[in-house]
């Protein structure tokens, strides 16, 4: 076997080799035995044909062709080990010649990270404050959630519940026939088309109503834009919320019940306050992952840079696909051609390939690992929260790929956690321990966005 080495920069190598008759031989013994049972020779029996006879009969080619699929891959592999090298992520290949097999191979290696004075980082934690106003304002959403529709026994006005037929046309075409279809006018509202609420403020009930609006131009229906709308409309009935008196009455009433109005605000204003904390805690931790990114020195081959963009690309496909859209009708929806859309997503997969590099290496600075004690805390943690069977939660959860995915969740929040701990000035010493194995495969890898796992402001939730 032949091989010559050549190195771009300290993190990717290229590799040319050509292999001889007696490196292949194993290969193609193990393709003949696979294409033996394919082929059908007259005179043997399906399986037991000698090699020269199916040979002879579908050539060495054929053979060779079979074998490439594991003695490329299984080459390189040997080559490496000889080599005394590591491949970050999957090397790039190309088959060069197959009589005699030669292939090149451009193999990334471990990106260099340096993180400079990464100890000496410092950032604060923004205040958290709870106004009377917010308090008041979902207090007020609480009542208005309580409150029934009632007759309002006079004209429209904005924020009523109105039972209309609507009837509208363009050149004569009808484009609405709705009837007893309930709307809630107001100045914001652009349904089914602006302007349309303005005309029902002071209607009552029974009262009918022509008038005609034109239909914006960016209107979703290309073909009716910048049309007039002749409408017809006939208020068939008026409502109103009667919101409820604010008293301990109300609190009781609410969710689970509560005491009295000073017990519901107590808990309304904790549960803000706990949102308001857990939100300055996410942004604590997108802010410190942003400066340690200006801060860290990354030299990493390109080509993990473009596996990390294929993979992006990818995740977008299955989704577009878990929605039945297949990706030229999205990318036609959008307006961009692959090309144009990739080139987009480039500093996003940059951006999350960093932010996996930089952390993977604080993590080694700081021996962090994830013990299967933690991974045990976390399965039974998600036991308790999960609202399915216990027993079917329990027997996903079991499976090497999904303890694969919570060992690297719980990593990723620790590395978070740790420095988060450093930007705020708790300790600066690293944490002793044996660091954790990371995946092979940065995409599959990628560090947890702190602001995906923002919680909203639900003050009934408990």
């Amino acid at each position: 076997m032949n091989i010559t080495t050549e190195s771009v920069g300290p993190t990717e190598v290229t590799l040319s080799i050509a292999m001889e008759p007696e490196d292949e031989e194993p290969f193609i013994s193990r393709s003949y035995r696979q294409v033996v049972k394919q082929v059908r020779i007259p005179g043997f029996r399906p399986g037991k044909a000698p090699r020269s006879i199916v040979e002879s009969h579908v050539g060495r080619a054929v053979l060779i062709q079979e074998a490439l699929d594991f003695m490329v891959p299984e080459t390189l592999d040997q080559v490496l080990k000889n080599e005394n090298l590591e491949a970050f992520s999957e090397p790039q290949l190309e088959i060069l010649e197959t009589e005699p097999v030669s292939f090149k191979a451009v193999v990334p290696l471990e990106p260099l990270v340096d993180l400079g004075e990464y100890l000496a980082l410092r950032l604060e934690r923004q205040a958290v404050e709870v106004t009377d106003g917010q308090v008041d304002e979902v207090i007020e959403q609480l009542r208005q959630e309580a409150a029934p529709w009632e007759p309002a026994g006079r004209a429209v006005k904005f924020g009523d519940l109105v039972s209309l037929d609507i009837l509208g046309t363009i050149a004569g075409e009808s484009v609405i026939n709705d009837q007893g279809v309930d709307f809630i006018p107001q100045l914001e509202n652009p349904l089914p088309m602006p302007g349309f609420s303005v005309y029902l403020e002071g209607m009552s009930e029974g009262q009918e109503k022509e008038f005609t609006l034109t239909i914006p131009e960016d209107h979703h229906q290309g073909d009716y834009a910048g049309k007039e709308c002749h409408l017809q409309v006939r208020v068939l009935a008026v409502k109103v919320k009667t919101l409820p008196e604010l008293d301990d009455e109300f609190a009781k009433g609410v969710r689970d019940g509560y005491e009295s109005v000073e017990a519901l605000t107590a808990f309304v204003r904790g549960q803000l306050t706990t949102t308001a904390e857990k939100t300055s805690l996410r942004q604590l931790e997108h802010d410190s992952l942003e400066e340690l990114l200006k801060l860290a020195e990354i030299q990493a081959s390109a080509l993990i840079y473009e596996r990390e963009l294929n993979g992006m690309y990818e995740e977008r496909e299955r989704s577009m696909r878990n929605q039945r859209i297949d990706m030229d009708t999205y990318l036609s929806y959008i307006g961009k051609t692959e090309e144009e859309w990739r080139e987009q997503l480039k500093p996003q997969a940059e951006q999350r390939l960093n932010s996996y590099l930089v952390l993977r290496k604080l993590a080694k600075e700081e021996g962090i690992e994830v013990s299967s004690e933690d991974i045990q805390a976390e399965i039974e943690s998600m036991l308790t929260e999960s609202a399915g069977s216990e027993e079917a939660t329990r027997q996903a959860l079991s499976s090497d790929s999904a303890k694969d995915s919570i060992r690297s969740m719980v990593f990723n929040r620790k590395v978070i956690q740790r420095l988060v701990q450093i930007v705020e000035g708790q300790g600066a010493e690293p944490v002793v321990g044996e660091t954790t194995p990371e995946p092979e495969e940065p995409t599959n890898a990628k560090t947890e966005d702190p602001e995906e796992h923002e919680e909203g402001t639900n003050p009934d939730a408990e």
